[in-house]
């Protein structure tokens, strides 16, 4: 199988249409049988429920070349959960877990020739979206969905890589108390875009939420998860007491390679900014991401400054980014289950 013609190392995070996408079509109260398309385009009712009241939601994964050519995918699985239980919040029919992870095998393999090969730096990424297209005028939930997988080589998720990033703490709030902080929707990013563009005119790469309850605790960014290093070396992973911080599925892989595959201790537990001061290395992490190196966070006049303030990821950072991303090429040995091959003819 050929690959495509594309100079893969000058890739940037944006889409390009490849050969097809998968689509299923819910209505009379079940899935269709689904099935590939090379068209990429939808057509709507004016009257949708996705245009009124905002039913959607939508995952994020990739698919890589393996360093003997194989294509894989990384725990599809856990995406085919974490959209189940969005779906559920959503009062959307689940699309079957088992179905999803086919679905994926399927516009994948359908797409070899997009996926980038080793060594490039490059990666096909995989968004399975849901959406009410049924016509709805009074609130209540649509009767008809859509399920699309659509596919694109991307490259890195931030300018320039690995090289740390400054963030800045938001003014606003991500997501509320027991709202939908927790689930992958497209109104939680609606509502980072505003603070995001804010933060952006000022210079930052990004925006660091704290809890909308008490603005005490870290959450996420727009757009990752955070972590943290101690002067002792242990892993600390924020979380909320109020369900507002999404489930990362690299976060979660990240938190197993550094227990047991490095050796490393991992606390998960509420932080505290006031707390930021005394880390010493500080990383974003997300399917896009991988792990994105925080070198500086500001808030007001106060600025935290990671790594000793080197313009380079920290080194327990590189070790877990090495290792999952070794895991991903094939070059580490993965936990049972963790890859899912795709057979390509």
């Amino acid at each position: 199988m050929e690959k495509k013609d594309i100079d893969w190392g000058e890739l940037t995070f944006s889409y390009q249409p490849c050969d097809y996408s998968y689509v299923c079509d819910y209505e009379n109260g079940a899935w269709g049988e689904g099935g590939l398309t090379a068209d990429h385009t939808v057509t709507l009712s004016e009257c949708a429920g996705i245009l009124h009241y905002c039913q959607e939601c939508f995952e994020g994964l990739k698919a890589y070349t393996t360093e003997d050519g194989s294509i894989v995918c990384f725990r599809p699985d856990l995406n085919a959960r974490r959209m189940a239980d969005s779906a559920e919040r959503l009062v959307m029919p689940p699309f079957p877990e088992d179905r999803f992870v086919d679905a994926v095998r399927q516009v994948v393999a359908a797409n070899a020739a997009w996926v980038p090969p080793f060594g490039s730096g490059a990666t096909l990424y995989v968004r399975p979206v849901m959406f009410a297209t049924g016509e709805v005028i009074g609130v209540r939930p649509a009767d008809r969905y859509q399920f699309r997988i659509l596919v694109t080589p991307v490259g890195p998720y931030f300018k320039g890589g690995v090289k740390p990033i400054t963030i800045c703490v938001s003014e606003y709030d991500r997501a509320a108390p027991h709202g939908t902080g927790n689930i992958k929707a497209g109104l939680n990013y609606a509502m980072s875009l505003y603070p995001y563009e804010k933060a952006h005119e000022r210079g930052f790469s990004e925006n660091l939420y704290l809890d909308s309850a008490t603005r005490t605790y870290v959450e996420e960014t727009g757009g990752a998860n955070v972590l943290f290093v101690d002067g002792e070396g242990r892993l600390v992973v924020p979380q909320s007491a109020t369900d507002s911080i999404l489930p990362s599925i690299t976060r979660r892989s990240l938190v197993s390679v550094a227990r047991d595959m490095l050796g490393m201790e991992v606390v998960e537990r509420p932080v505290r900014f006031d707390e930021v001061d005394g880390f010493v290395e500080c990383g974003l992490c997300g399917t896009a991401a991988v792990i994105s190196p925080v070198g500086r966070i500001v808030a007001g006049d106060h600025e935290v400054v990671f790594n000793g303030g080197a313009d380079e990821m920290g080194p327990v950072m590189t070790r877990l980014r090495d290792t999952l991303t070794g895991i991903q090429a094939g070059t580490v040995e993965a936990p049972e289950g963790w890859i899912v091959r795709i057979p390509v003819e």
